[in-house]
């Protein structure tokens, strides 16, 4: 199916972002919102958004990428993912008045664009269904766990970390240093583990509980922020309940990086949204 790109520049709050509409020749009903998170801009890791626009385009469906505050060519100062609700709503308006046959929209995020997207969603009735890759829920505790239960232990039984060390390559002080410092993240007062750990975490899945429909969680094999999220969700009982109840559908690339870099796993995350979208399209979006 054809397509065609137009760049928008719109308001927020005062300053001005910049944005690209992909769109197909008869839109769906359904359009995807394209949420950047972390030091990105609306092209992406190599390219990633882009293709991914363009992917969802020869589907039939329509999508919006844009630039928040203070990152790419947007105006303002960056104010990270706790605070783009307002950047969210403004791209929505805008995306509305240029694609009057969309009635409904999908909210896809990356990382910490994942998790401005999930807490963005219950507030606005526009919004159907999350597509959220590797959602970010990092705290100082979290990395550290993280790191002692999947990083060191590979890195123990890793044949090229030995000959490294055996050839001076490496330090073994070095090695140690840096592992002796997760521990006080790992062990620090029982207060601040309590209260940090989880709270992100838990934020997200009541997000996705009162949210109007469901979500698909895509999460990479290769990618610690991806197993922090597994485990600290773990810890929600309300998860599982989700998961269980068809609220949330999970989808595992074991050989996946964090971006999605190679052009398999990139496809594959495309062809995942495009189908997930057209399923999400026929669901009551008051789910």
């Amino acid at each position: 199916m054809s397509f065609s790109e137009q760049p928008l520049v719109f308001s927020c709050q005062g300053d001005l972002l910049v944005g690209v509409v992909c769109r197909p020749e008869k839109p769906a009903s359904v359009a995807v919102l394209i949420v950047v998170g972390g030091p990105q801009y609306r092209a992406g890791s190599h390219r990633q958004f882009v293709l991914l626009a363009r992917a969802l385009a020869e589907q039939g469906i329509a999508s919006f990428r844009f630039d928040v505050r203070g990152m790419g060519d947007a105006s303002g100062e960056p104010l990270g993912f706790a605070a783009t609700a307002e950047d969210i709503s403004a791209a929505l308006a805008v995306f509305s008045q240029v694609e009057p046959s969309v009635s409904r929209f999908v909210l896809w995020g990356l990382c910490d664009g994942a998790t401005a997207a999930a807490i963005y969603a219950p507030n606005d009735p526009r919004v159907c269904g999350l597509v959220l890759l590797n959602p970010w829920v990092r705290t100082a505790s979290s990395q550290a766990r993280t790191y002692l239960k999947h990083y060191y232990p590979k890195r123990l039984l890793d044949a090229d970390f030995w000959r490294k060390l055996l050839r001076g390559q490496i330090r073994l002080s070095d090695a140690i240093r840096r592992f002796i410092g997760t521990i006080p993240d790992l062990i620090g007062p029982r207060e601040t583990r309590e209260s940090n750990a989880p709270e992100l975490a838990g934020k997200i899945v009541d997000a996705l509980h009162q949210a109007h429909g469901r979500s698909l969680i895509v999460l990479s094999g290769r990618d610690y922020v991806a197993r922090e999220f597994e485990e600290a969700v773990a810890e929600v009982p309300l998860f599982s309940e989700l998961v269980a109840g068809d609220r949330i559908d999970l989808l595992h690339l074991k050989a996946a990086d964090h971006t999605f870099s190679s052009a398999s796993h990139r496809n594959a995350v495309a062809d995942a949204t495009a189908k997930w979208v057209k399923i999400a399209g026929r669901c009551d979006a008051t789910l």
